[in-house]
């Protein structure tokens, strides 16, 4: 007889993982059994249990998302999988035209054939995009403050301060498809899956994440502290690429960006720090 679990996180948003979770009930009722996916240590070895005719229903956000996608085997994967949004930020949610709470959807169509991060040697799936600059940036000062005890992070409060403030610019290479490009006082450099990344931000506003040949590479560069401040917001609404001057986006198969420091970087808004370089490969490239 299948069965239809519900995956969560109970320390997602500050401890409401299950809580939120339970708003799923509305669509599948209470017959669902409800898996702490940390208790059942980790997706892979929950998935040893579930058979191929079962449902399986994801809850959380674009971290619990990216945590799914590089823990589990597609191929042990039941053949219902959906996924109901929780918590904040939602990136994913928003790229495909949903709303948090909205009934589950089909995650399957989104997880086939997802890219690959390079860093330091090891190789991760990312749905979203990875954040490169003072994007990382501000996830890093996202976790301190976190482990400090803040239960709301103001990531945009962090970005104005850290841009007119704390956050240094570097030089980089952006090498698209063999293509090297150079770039001075670089701000941003985020290679995007989808259009939206780090809670709202349409940084690539004509990337498919359907599409498995190619990816998206922003680079934000060039301008000074005042005038970089002014034209940020514009790329909330996507109309960053209006200011051609210090906005530069190629697409490609295979991309490698280089920075002439160690910076913090984000895949899926989970940080690593210390980074000098990344290497994506859309599925195509691999």
């Amino acid at each position: 007889m299948s069965k239809t679990y519900v995956l969560y996180n109970p320390k997602a948003d500050s401890g409401k993982g299950r809580e939120e979770a339970e708003a799923v009930k509305k669509y599948v009722g209470e017959g669902a059994e409800f898996v702490d996916a940390i208790a059942e240590g980790g997706y892979a070895a929950f998935l040893k249990r579930v058979n191929g005719d079962d449902t399986l229903i994801v809850c959380g956000g674009d971290g619990t998302l990216n945590r799914f996608i590089n823990d589990a085997d597609p191929d042990a994967l039941p053949e219902k999988v959906l996924y109901f949004a929780t918590g904040t930020g939602n990136d994913f949610l928003r790229d495909i035209g949903k709303e948090t709470g909205c009934e589950p959807i089909d995650l399957k169509p989104y997880i086939k054939g997802l890219p690959s991060v390079f860093i330091n040697g090891k190789e991760s799936k990312f749905i979203n995009g990875i954040g490169y600059g003072i994007d990382g940036y501000c996830c890093e000062v996202g976790d301190q403050q976190r482990a400090a005890g803040v239960e709301k992070i103001n990531y945009a409060g962090i970005a104005i301060k850290g841009l007119l403030f704390h956050y240094k610019t570097t030089n980089a290479k952006v090498t698209v498809d063999g293509v090297t490009h150079e770039f001075k006082k670089v701000w941003l450099a985020p290679t995007m899956n989808g259009r939206y990344y780090g809670g709202g931000m349409n940084a690539t506003p004509d990337q498919d994440r359907l599409n498995n040949d190619t990816l998206s590479t922003l680079v934000f560069f060039g301008k000074g502290k005042i005038r970089t401040l002014m034209a940020f917001p514009s790329i909330f609404k996507g109309e960053h690429v209006k200011y051609t001057n210090m906005v530069k986006i190629f697409t490609g198969k295979h991309i490698k960006v280089e920075f002439d420091r160690p910076t913090p970087l984000q895949i899926d808004g989970e940080t690593v720090l210390g980074v000098t370089s990344y290497e994506v490969k859309s599925k195509a490239a691999l």
